[in-house]
């Protein structure tokens, strides 16, 4: 499998976000429609479908808006970087987003939610050293949605991604 160099999607977000759901870097399905989890497998629309209140079978822009509507921004770490196929494992040379920018534009917010371990160890090891994270922020870990981490069920990610509950305004 060829590397290749991408780019992932712009930042989703309306103005008073509560929480930032940070991935790695979205995977192929996602890069080539656009849209934030697009694996058909991947658990994050039915997780934060029943967190925040929404049909998670609605289409993609509703979701987007029910989401961001419940104070919940959506982006992840990573914002250019080589990778053959989708795995977080595979991804090189990454390039973090600007976040010095977008906290100045979200400063109501008070965690960071990190949907896998490759999110939370590169927002450690490029974005925490830059001394910019609003100290306010908790910093919460979770489990992958990816259907590449199928050691827990929707049960159990989803037990675990209740952390975010006191941060998200339901319907």
């Amino acid at each position: 499998m060829a590397e290749h160099l991408l780019t992932g999607l712009a930042p989703l977000s309306q103005p008073g976000a509560r929480v930032l759901v940070l991935g790695s870097m979205p995977g192929a399905a996602s890069l080539t429609q656009q849209q934030y989890y697009a694996h058909p497998r991947n658990l994050f629309w039915p997780v934060m479908a029943e967190l925040a209140g929404f049909s998670a079978a609605l289409p993609y822009d509703a979701k987007v808006q029910a989401l961001t509507s419940a104070g919940v921004a959506l982006w992840d770490v990573i914002g250019s970087c080589r990778r053959a196929g989708s795995l977080d494992s595979a991804i090189r040379d990454e390039q973090v987003n600007d976040f010095a920018a977008f906290f100045a534009a979200q400063p109501q917010l008070l965690a960071i939610g990190f949907n896998g371990a490759k999110a939370l160890q590169s927002f450690k090891r490029h974005v925490l050293p830059q001394r910019i994270v609003p100290p306010q922020l908790q910093l919460l870990s979770l489990p992958s949605t990816s259907p590449a981490h199928a050691a827990l069920g929707f049960n159990e990610k989803l037990q675990q991604w209740r952390q975010l509950m006191p941060f998200i305004v339901s319907f």
